[in-house]
This record gives C-alpha cells, structure tokens and sequence, in this order.
C-alpha cells in the first residue's frame, strides 16, 4: 500500500516546509525539476489560500505519482490541478508559468472532473447501469490525449479516498466510495497500477460495507504489513531452492487484499477458510519444461493441499489461458498459492485474449478497445525501465483512443460514435425518428452546423421539427452532413418509402401509358421484380413512381431480358439494352451473336454486375468476359481488337461472382476474426484469403463471392468500421 507522511505533507507555509516535503518523496529529482517543483508549489500557495486542506490534499496526490516514478511534469500538474477550481484563467497562467505540456495535463485533469455530471439515466435497468459505467470508462480514457492525466486523476481519487478515513460524512464516503469502485478501480485495474488499484477498492469497500470489511480483517490474522513481510521471506526461501535445483527463475509474490477475497468468496460461494489464495506467489521461467521442473521444487518444499492442482498448461482454459496453480502447505502452516508459468504464458495471459482484467470484470469484449489497453500496460511496464523520461512520455501521448469519440444525451448516457461523427450521426443512433425530424443541434449549450464534427465529452441537444423528414443534401458525402454507415442507411431507407403508396399507384401509371404507346401488353411485373431482385412487383412500381428507373427503361428490360443496374451513387438507374444481334449465353451475359455461346468470367479482372464489361474470343475456351477498364483489354494489341464481342450482363446470371478484396489496418491480435466476423455475418462466401504483415501494418487480400456490386460496397462499409482498418476496397487490376 502507497502511504503519505502527512506530518510533511501539510505545510504551513514558506519555501523551507515545501522542501522538507520534497526530500520526503521516494525518488529523486534533478536540481532544475527540484527547482520547478517547489515554483509549482509557491504558485498554487495563493489558489489554496481559503480552503486549508486543499493544499495537503495536491502534495498527497504528487507524492503518490513520485511513488509510481512518473516525472516532474506529472508531480507539478497535480501540485496545480486544484487551481482551475473557480479560475477560468488559470491554465492560461499555468501555461505563462510552466509551459504548454503542464497545462495540457492540468486541463485534461480538470475536464475529467466533469465526468460526476454524467450519472446513468433513470429508468435504466441493472445492465443498463452497467453499459454505461463501461461508456463512461473508455469516455474518460479517450477525453485524454496523454495517460498521464488518467494517472495524475487515480493517485488524486487515491489521497482523497486516504483523507475519507478522518470525514465524519457518511454520505459523502459512500457517494466517493461508489464513484471510485465503479470508474476508477477498474482503470487502474486495466492499466495495471496494482498498488493503487487494491487500495482504492480497500478503501471503497471498507466504505460502503463496514461490517463485512471489518469482519474479513478480522479472519485475517495478520495486517497487510506482516503478510507483505511473509510473502518477501517466502520469495526469498523459493528463489534460493530453485537455484540450488538449477531452475533459473523470476519469483513475485503478493498478498491478497480484502476486497479482493471477499469478490472470491462471493464468486465461488466459499468460505474464508477455502480461499487458497489469500497469499500467492508466482514463478516466471524460460522454457516449458522448467514449469513442472519449478512445480516439483515446490511440492519438495511444502506440503500439497489436496485437490487444489490445476494444470491450465496441458488443459489450458478457453480464453487459452496457460499456467500451472497449486496450493501448499506453506511456512508457519499457513495456505499459500503458487502459479508457474513461462514467460510467453505471462505476457499472454497480462496482453492478451486471456488478459486478467476482462476475467476480473467480464462483460462483453470488445477487442479494438482490449488491443488499446494492452498497448497502455506495455508502456505501464516500460515506465520503470526507461530512463530517457523524454522518450517515455512521447509513448505516453497516445492517440490510441481517438478513433472514437464519446458523446452525452441531454440526459447523461454515453453515446460512442466514429471520430468525425456530427450531429446528426448521433441524431440516427439516439433513435430514427430523432435524426429524421432534426433541423439544428446544440453542443455544450452552444447551436452548431449540422455538420459539426463532435468531440469527446460533449453534451448534444437535437433539435426537432413535428413533422418532416431528412434532406437528401445530407446523402451528398461532399457536403460532410453524416460520417456513420447506420445514419447512411436510415435515410436511405426513409426515401426508400416516402409516399410509397403514391409512388405505386404513379409507377403502374406510367408503366401502362408507356406500353399503350408501343403497343404492348403490360409486361410481366412479377418476372421482371424477381430477376431485378425486388422483393414484390409494388417495390419495382414504387422505384419507377420515385424516378429511380424509367418506364421505358422497365418496357425495354422485359423485352430486351435485360436486368437493371443501378449507377455508382445508388440513387438513380439505368439499363444497358443490348444491341440488334446480341443473345443470351450459357452464363447469361448477352454477347453479340448468336445465343449459347460458351462464356467464362476473366480471372484477371473479375467482373461483376454491373461493371461495363467487353467479351474476347480466346483460343479454345469460348468467350472471356473482362472489365472494359481491364489492362489485359485497354493494352490489347491492335492486331487482336478483331477477337473483341460488344457485351452486357443479361438477367439470367450465374448468381454469385469472385472479386478480390483488399484490406489494410493497424496489426493487432483478433483483427483477422473480426473480419472473419462481419464476412459471416453478411453470408459471404470466402473462397481464398492472403495475409502480410509488415511492421505494424497488416495487408491482407480475400476472394469473396457476391451476387452484385451493392452487396460488394456493402461488406467494404462494414470491414471499413472495424477498429484498426485504414481502408478496404476493391482490387483495381
């Protein structure tokens, strides 16, 4: 456990008690940071002057943070992050006095604060309450540009939580207790400051349940300092026996906090007497075999409890977690737990899938946000082995969390939305009928343009007409209105079926006028939906009624057995009608000439409908169908362009065609399955895959199968959200 003299920690005033109180710390400064830190502390002097503790409280925070070995910037902004209390102005004067990257994190200190607004809506069930604590966790990391803030903010939440011991206010303890239990332990949980993650929850738990913290302390018959004492001499007795047996090891060991047992008890519904656990340590070695050599040192040593052994390395669990645990017998009688593992095992089990914080916490995973995470507690670790504090703090200005940004409801919950998202993105995810009646927004109180690129933290006000609907203007990706896939599809869908009856009755008006004036049957709507993939002959009416497609263009698909191809911007269609001569062939395309000509797709360029497409008589094989823009047809030699066939995509198609798909991302752990994911999902068919890493680059290449180059755009929409991937698309030949 972290402690602060506060003997020291509580000058009075002058210059000479601030620096008895920095000869206190546990780390030393150069002379010129020595020198910062105490203008740091001569400066918040007059801030603090009304409120007596406050100054005590901001000492206590920065010696917490000397005491995790973060630098002087991160010890004089907690010195001023009480400053900005009632003093608009003071980041400017922080910024004049000790530059812009003090401020920085004084400001970011500050804007954390703001997060006690953002209670979860009333009316919100058990889960619900849970959802948005988690929101309200990633919100509060991704406000950051630089960990050090979240660090600066947990030591502070840690001296408060010390100082709550002497408060004679029941209400607030509990209030900070249940703040600090739900947002905060678990921050230091998943960044792995261990310290001031098991005091915190101590602390917290010992708040909200006095009588049940009281009566673990008193199953435990020892204080923490005597079982740290303990676990340090059995460390020692371990690490020499497995030297003497030639097993080169690393042994840590730790002593199980309060909290901590009693979430185990509660768990496996055991007794005290049961938890195994309560003082464990744990052997880190090089190579497999020296797990099970270390484990026969340890039953050698100490006497086994029955029943109590589980080997997670032959049968490792599901998340492919591996170590071996056993309990023993150890010193003075008392239950001690061992876990032995290699240290490939250990970095698995902190870093990745099996990562200790998601068993800790469970709830649903999300694995971009899990990849961010273990990068933050690779440089947690990196911290107390780098010593250029400069190179170190450059890791810690991360822009891990910035593809997200964490928007607020009027009511408090937590919306997550791409960075970039406007208004009225967030409009269309709130609900539809909220985006489709938006006309304005408000942001922190302020009105802003639709298109508006919102920020972490912000409070978003819609709004609203009665009656009304979307502009298309809002479709136009030139304009910047919208930057979601979901709110895309929303409007869409809302054009789809404006006035849909209209529509019909106006589609089957002009459907008869125009084969009244060729002299034609009504053609036969039921055929003509079913190969144009309409869901019913009305959806092909409504589509002619809204402008989509002409009659004419209907009229002469049913007489040419064309089909309908819709245009790149997916609004407007039109129809390829073939020319005099042109027949149908054995896989549907229409090629000029006779019908049943044998056709093949080109593997080159791999068309699909409804890519403009060119036929080539080949030696042998029929008739090749590339893409018009194919290189192997734009750099054909002249004396070639005889074997050339005019050609279009007929309504008889094969059903599904391959394309090939290219994706490059941010390498990460899981980022194959997520693709793999959303492949299955969309009922893909995935015929070949190729993966390159480069670095942290990943390039990966799928053939898929699709019926159309809707379904292709699509699939690309929804790779392309996914955490990590800079761009998906088509591969151009």
């Amino acid at each position: 456990m972290v402690s602060v003299n506060t003997s020291h920690a509580l000058p009075t005033g002058g210059q000479a008690d601030f620096h008895v109180w920095l000869d206190s710390l546990s780390v030393d400064f150069r002379p010129q940071e020595q020198a910062v830190i105490l203008r740091a502390c001569e400066f918040a002097q007059p801030f603090y002057a009304n409120e007596p503790d406050a100054m005590g409280h901001a000492l206590g925070t920065a010696a917490i943070l000397a005491h995790q070995n973060l630098d002087h910037e991160s010890i004089v902004a907690a010195i001023l992050a009480g400053v900005m209390e009632n003093n608009s102005d003071a980041v400017v004067k922080v910024a004049d006095a000790f530059g812009e990257g003090v401020a920085r994190l004084v400001d970011g200190v500050s804007r954390m604060n703001q997060f006690r607004e953002f209670a979860a809506p009333e009316g919100e069930g058990k889960r619900g309450q849970g959802a948005h604590i988690e929101s309200l966790r990633k919100m509060l990391l991704a406000m950051v540009e630089d960990i050090r803030v979240v660090l600066i903010k947990l030591a502070e939440r840690t001296q408060a939580m010390r100082e709550l011991a002497h408060s004679d206010d029941e209400e607030k303890r509990c209030v900070v207790a249940r703040e600090v239990r739900d947002i905060f332990a678990p921050l230091a949980n998943r960044l792995g400051v261990w310290q001031v993650k098991w005091e915190l929850e101590d602390l917290s738990f010992r708040y909200l349940e006095p009588d049940l913290y009281k009566k673990i302390a008193k199953l435990l018959d020892e204080k923490r300092i005597g079982r740290e004492q303990y676990i340090a001499d059995v460390r020692e007795q371990l690490r020499q026996e497995l030297q003497e047996n030639g097993v080169v090891a690393e042994v840590s060991g730790r002593s199980k906090h309060i909290y901590s047992i009693y979430k185990k008890m509660k768990r496996k519904g055991v007794d005290f007497s049961e938890v195994y656990d309560v003082r464990a340590v744990r052997v880190l070695v090089t190579d497999l075999k020296d797990c099970y050599a270390a484990l026969g040192v340890v039953h050698s040593l100490w006497q086994p409890i029955p029943g109590e052994f589980d080997d997670y390395i032959s049968h490792p669990k599901g998340n492919d977690y591996r170590s071996l645990h056993t309990a023993v017998v150890g010193p003075e009688g008392k239950a001690l737990e061992v876990q032995i593992r290699t240290q490939d095992m250990h970095r698995h089990a902190e870093l990745g899938v099996a990562a200790h914080w998601r068993y800790k916490e469970g709830g649903k995973q999300d694995a971009g946000f899990e990849e961010k995470i273990a990068w933050l507690r690779q440089i947690m670790e990196w911290k107390d082995e780098v010593h250029d504090a400069g190179e170190l703090m450059e890791q810690f200005k991360t822009g891990l969390f910035q593809d997200t940004v964490y928007i607020l409801t009027p009511q408090g919950k937590v919306v997550a939305l791409s960075k970039g998202a406007t208004p009225i993105d967030f409009a269309y995810h709130v609900h539809t009928d909220l985006g489709d009646r938006c006309r304005g927004a408000k942001v922190d109180g302020s009105i802003v343009p639709l298109t508006y690129a919102l920020q972490n933290g912000q409070r978003v006000e819609i709004i609203t007409v009665k009656q009304g609907g979307p502009s298309r203007d809002w479709l136009n990706p030139g304009l910047g209105y919208i930057k979601t896939s979901r709110a895309r599809a929303k409007i869409r869908h809302w054009f789809k079926h404006l006035h849909y009856e209209e529509n019909v009755a106006q589609g089957r008006e002009a459907m008869e006028k125009e084969s009244h004036r060729l002299g034609l049957p009504l053609p036969n709507l039921e055929t003509l939906a079913q190969k144009n993939r309409f869901a019913k002959p009305e959806d092909l009416l409504a589509a002619i009624g809204r402008g989509d497609v002409t009659a004419r263009q209907v009229v002469a698909a049913a007489q040419g057995e064309a089909g309908l191809e819709r245009k790149e911007d997916e609004e407007a269609w039109h129809l390829p009608v073939p020319r005099t001569g042109l027949g149908p062939s054995s896989s549907g395309v229409l090629v000029y000439g006779e019908g049943g000509l044998l056709t093949q797709i080109a593997k080159c360029c791999k068309p699909v409908p409804p890519d403009a497409i060119v036929g080539f008589v080949t030696r042998g094989r029929g008739v090749a169908i590339h893409r018009q823009d194919c290189p192997n047809i734009l750099h054909l030699d002249e004396s070639r362009h005889d074997r050339l066939l005019a050609a279009s995509w007929g309504a008889t198609g094969s059903g599904y065609y391959e394309v090939d798909v290219e994706i490059e991302a941010n390498d990460r752990q899981g980022l194959l399955r997520d693709i793999s994911e959303v492949m299955t999902r969309e009922k893909i068919n995935v015929v070949a895959a190729s993966t390159l890493s480069r670095g942290l680059q990943a390039g990966m290449c799928f053939t898929v199968q699709i019926a159309d180059l809707d379904q292709l755009r699509r699939i690309l929409a929804l790779i392309q959200e996914i955490p990590g991937v800079a761009w998906a698309r088509r591969r151009n030949y």
